[in-house]
């Protein structure tokens, strides 16, 4: 039986391939852009100001400031220096902060967006933005914090250090997980996340043993935007509230806390909506989703405990108590018990039952 279901439709132009680089002015003259501000973090400011150059003088500039989380003093720092070097559009390239910042600055000044991601965190083709103030992360969702283009370029991630290949692809894989049961889930968004499973199943244990395979990075990249894709059109749940906790409150590092969580979530929401999850355990061959997760991680060689991020065990009372004062809707009924079970086992690292 197909269930009833309303789909908005894809709306994100996306360039996907190897030496996609290189078609990044032609994609800012066909927004109609002429100016635009190139972003990312300090880590890859050298590669954004190669950037700047090829576009030549309609670049604005370069701001290479951006941090996780979005603090809300890095995004009004940005904005200013977007508004007085005259840019029209924002070239964000690099992970999920850099996204971020790209989507924070569009939603204060208007502006148009293009992203190059080099990770598989998988925030670029959602209208999601979370922001940091004051020790708590906010999220908001409305389709303008969507971005207008995507260059996806498989040759940016070929020396992708393995750690962050695999935490980034955890990451990701949470933004499917979750896409399976959301409530206003869809025939596209389910097919998006089925088939970007298997892909990082696939591509992820090759990745670990052969990081610059060309082949294994193509269906990462591909995978990530799948699980991008799926997450930009269903609502988020306990995962991703979780994960903006920790982040936001505790300044844990973004990618490693989704992989961390990743396998408890799962195994939380799992009680509750088995059947939706089958994909998962098909997936990783375990009798359960969390578990497979679980043991999938520990295979690939990802992080498995929050208390190796330097969350003590003493936070994670105040942590539950965060997260389940704004709850975001979830299939299985949020506990203050449950949560803080979930967190202790992330914390020791447990496979879950």
């Amino acid at each position: 039986m197909i269930r009833p279901f309303v789909f908005a439709g894809l709306t994100t132009r996306v360039v996907f391939g190897h030496g996609t680089l290189a078609q990044v002015p032609e994609e800012v003259a066909r927004m109609g852009r002429s100016r635009p501000l190139v972003l990312s973090t300090p880590q890859q400011a050298d590669q954004a100001q190669a950037l700047a150059g090829q576009l030549g003088k309609q670049a604005a500039g370069v701001f290479a400031e951006a941090a996780m989380h979005t603090p809300v003093d890095v995004t009004e720092r940005a904005v200013a220096v977007f508004r007085d070097s005259g840019a029209d559009c924002v070239v964000a390239f690099g992970g999920g902060s850099t996204t971020g910042l790209g989507k924070a600055i569009a939603t204060r000044t208007g502006a148009d967006q293009l992203v190059v991601p080099t990770t598989y965190a998988g925030s670029e083709m959602t209208d999601i933005l979370g922001e940091t103030a004051d020790g708590e992360k906010v999220t908001r969702r409305d389709p303008s914090i969507r971005p207008e283009v995507v260059v996806y370029d498989v040759d940016l991630t070929l020396g992708l250090p393995v750690g962050m290949t695999m935490t980034s692809a955890l990451n990701a894989i949470a933004h499917a997980m979750e896409g399976l049961y959301a409530p206003d889930r869809n025939p596209v968004t389910e097919a998006l996340s089925r088939d970007a499973l298997k892909a990082f199943a696939t591509a992820l244990p090759v990745l670990r043993d052969t990081p610059h395979d060309p082949q294994a990075r193509a269906q990462a990249l591909y995978a990530a935007w799948g699980c991008s894709t799926a997450l930009g059109y269903v609502q988020m749940a306990l995962h991703h509230k979780l994960a903006h906790v920790l982040g936001g409150s505790f300044g844990l590092p973004h990618a490693e806390t989704h992989a961390i969580l990743l396998p408890h979530t799962t195994a939380y929401n799992e009680v509750a909506v088995a059947g939706l999850l089958a994909p998962i355990r098909d997936t990783f061959g375990h009798a359960s989703a969390g578990a497979g997760l679980w043991h999938f991680a520990r295979d690939i060689g990802a992080p498995l405990r929050l208390s190796e991020l330097g969350l003590s065990e003493a936070d994670l009372d105040r942590a539950t108590e965060i997260a389940v004062k704004n709850p975001y809707e979830n299939p299985r009924e949020i506990t203050r018990a449950g949560i803080r079970q979930l967190l202790q086992d992330a914390w020791e690292g447990s496979e879950p039952a």
